[in-house]
Order: structure tokens, then sequence, then C-alpha cells
């Protein structure tokens, strides 16, 4: 039950993510990484790892996107 919530998370993460690599919507990426952080927690307490992979890969794209844009230095 918990991968099938980090699942779902992920998949919005990934769907939020995709619209901040807009230009001028970079800003979203500081709402998109901590959400995906929490869907990361619930992966990890799941046995599967499907869930938790997605939400890393989400966390790295929202990450460098961030460090592209001057975010985090």
């Amino acid at each position: 039950m918990l991968n099938i919530a980090s699942l779902a998370i992920g998949v919005i993460a990934l769907i939020l993510a995709v619209f901040a690599f807009i230009p001028l919507l970079g800003w979203a990426n500081w709402v998109i990484v901590p959400f995906a952080v929490v869907g990361l927690a619930l992966g990890a307490m799941s046995d599967k790892t499907s869930g938790r992979n997605l939400n890393i890969v989400v966390v790295i794209i929202g990450v460098i996107r961030l460090m592209l844009g001057g975010g985090i230095i």
C-alpha cells in the first residue's frame, strides 16, 4: 500500500516537474522536491522499490533544474 502511495506522489511530482522546466516556472521545484522527498520516504518504508526509485529520479531532476536556474549554489 505504501508503494502505491509513493508511486502516486512520484507521478504527480514528475508531471509538475515537467511544467517546471518552462522558463520562469523553475521556482516550482522548491515545492516539488520536498513533495517528492515525502514520496521517497513512503517508498523507503515499502517492500517494493519502484515508488522509491521514481521519487529519487524526480528529486534528482528537481535539484539539477534548481542548480541550473541558480536556485541552489
